[in-house]
């Protein structure tokens, strides 16, 4: 999996309680920022990405 990685709306206010992604090729993974060493979510990209596509219309 690549670098983990916040969201940029993550900053200073918010305690850093936010979650974090790394992707590959293939997968995105998904983690608690306030707990790293625990388990993470894997995804297949190609459904990753249509969860997030949802996401933006739902706005």
């Amino acid at each position: 999996m690549g670098n983990w990685r916040k969201s940029s709306y993550s900053g200073p206010d918010d305690g850093n309680n936010c979650v974090e992604i790394a992707s590959s090729r293939t997968h995105i993974a998904v983690r608690d920022s306030k707990a790293p060493n625990r388990a993470a979510l894997s995804f297949p990209a190609e459904a990753f990405t249509s969860f997030v596509d949802g996401l933006v219309k739902e706005r």
